[in-house]
């Protein structure tokens, strides 16, 4: 007997999102979209949550902004204690979904988990995660736990040729023109 693969399985997945809490008691939730407009993160269906080890595709029924929020509702999702269910779920697309990138432009999540290196060669650490300010992204790079400055934590902006000289995804090092006592 073949087992039949499932098409509502995402191949490469890539979480671009959370359901947030209830709102309401018609079954409403809020969601937090880690997508760079807020509201693009509507555009990459289906929706895939984990559930019990397994993939299960979300059904959208309406969604809109409220005050700050986003808010969804999910299709059979009618009252508070369903929409509970779904809480804090991380919201999964396949990253085939995503849109190419230009020459030296990245997915965040592709630089999570990367080593951040000087370009005298010492190891800043790596980056766990992104901020995005007003003007530019910064990374935010774990120092090693021997680090010769003391530092635990750096906050490095994401300037392309500035700061960045050069990104090796293959390889995950980020090299960098900065100063490790930062």
């Amino acid at each position: 007997m073949s087992k039949q693969l499932n098409p509502v399985t995402p191949e490469n997945p890539i979480v671009l999102g959370k359901m947030g809490s209830t709102y309401g008691i018609r079954g409403w939730l809020r969601v937090f979209s880690s997508t760079e407009d807020a509201e693009s993160i509507f555009e990459y269906l289906p929706w895939f949550i984990e559930q019990g080890g397994k993939w299960q595709a979300v059904e959208l029924e309406s969604w809109k902004r409220h005050n700050q929020d986003l808010i969804i509702k999910v299709k059979g999702v009618d009252d508070r204690d369903a929409a509970n269910l779904l809480t804090n779920r991380e919201i999964v697309v396949d990253s085939s979904q995503l849109p190419d990138l230009d020459d030296g432009d990245y997915y965040w999540k592709d630089l999570f988990g990367c080593q951040v290196v000087t370009t005298g060669g010492y190891e800043l650490g790596k980056v766990i995660d992104m901020m995005e300010t007003g003007s530019n992204d910064v990374m935010v790079v774990k120092a090693n736990l021997k680090d010769a400055f003391g530092i635990k934590e750096r906050l490095i902006p994401f300037l392309d040729g500035q700061v960045i000289k050069k990104v090796d995804l293959t390889a995950q090092v980020i090299e960098v023109d900065w100063d490790p006592g930062f």
